[in-house]
């Protein structure tokens, strides 16, 4: 099982100490990947229509997650750097293709990109882009985005995008792997007919059962589900055994790997964060085949 980490930029606050120490200490600790939320606007909740119901406002600080992934591709030589999910439909599908090939050529093919639709529509309109097109948009950016990877020159013309015979170059060297994520039924779809793994987040009972939805639809596609990569970040544990009892419990469910989440834990300073991976990390090395 691989083991990765989420960067707690929630409870860093912008302070870009903790990118160098917390990635450093990711890839001296022996995880396998550095995982950023991402979320480009903050907004206020009160007096919405409809409501925002997630769990993000605007006093929430999140850093770009390609920017932080330029940064770390300098300092660190073995992480896989991923998003965890970013949310692709809000942002303008050929720049993101690019932006992706550049950290993954500087980092050595070490992106994985995590992708999903989101939950806040005023993140949306800021970004100038439809709320209520955001799936259907998703799967055609997944769709281009390789093209675009692959190919010395794409002509498109789909719903949401029209190409013709134009590029981005450099390209990366590799198609740069796509993770889905959500809690949807259209998510698990995704991710088992269109992309390269699935990230799920939340209950553990709740993601065994989108695990078998996402197998689910990686069979009705023809792909064979053994060796189809399967995350699950680890939102509800609060202790180094809470974490490894959730890895357990997902590894016997057939799941592929975790990121060890340090946010919510009451750590507070970088230092107690890195100090609380150094405990999970020795916790799972002891008890499961990682």
């Amino acid at each position: 099982m691989k083991v990765g980490v989420v960067y707690p930029q929630n409870e860093t606050h912008g302070d870009p100490r903790g990118v160098r120490e917390i990635g450093l200490a990711v890839e001296r600790l022996g995880y396998d990947s550095l995982l950023f939320y991402d979320h480009v606007v903050g907004a206020e909740h009160a007096d919405r229509e409809p409501p925002l119901w997630g769990p993000y406002t605007e006093e929430h600080s999140f850093h770009d997650p390609f920017v932080a992934f330029g940064y770390l591709a300098g300092i660190t030589d073995r992480i896989e750097l991923a998003t965890g999910v970013m949310i692709l439909p809000q942002r303008q599908t050929v720049l993101a293709a690019q932006q992706a090939a550049d950290a993954d050529l500087l980092s050595g093919g070490r992106v994985r990109l995590g992708v999903g639709t989101g939950w806040n529509w005023v993140e949306y309109d800021a970004l100038g882009q439809d709320y209520a097109t955001r799936g259907a948009r998703l799967n055609e950016q997944i769709e281009l985005m390789r093209r675009l990877w692959d190919e010395p020159l794409v002509t498109y013309r789909g719903r949401f995008h029209e190409l013709e015979r134009c590029c981005i170059n450099p390209r990366p060297t590799r198609q740069i792997p796509i993770y889905a994520g959500g809690f949807s039924e259209a998510a698990y779809r995704r991710g088992g007919t269109m992309c390269d793994g699935f990230t799920f987040a939340g209950d553990v009972d709740e993601a065994i059962t989108g695990l078998d939805r996402v197998r689910h639809h990686v069979r009705e596609s023809g792909r064979e589900v053994d060796g189809f990569p399967l995350e699950l970040i680890t939102t509800r544990a609060r202790t180094a055994r809470e974490v490894l009892e959730t890895a357990r419990r997902w590894q016997d469910a057939g799941g592929t790997g975790i990121s060890v989440l340090t946010q919510k834990v009451g750590l507070p300073t970088i230092d107690a964060h890195v100090a609380y991976i150094a405990e999970v990390r020795s916790a799972l090395d002891q008890a499961i085949d990682v």
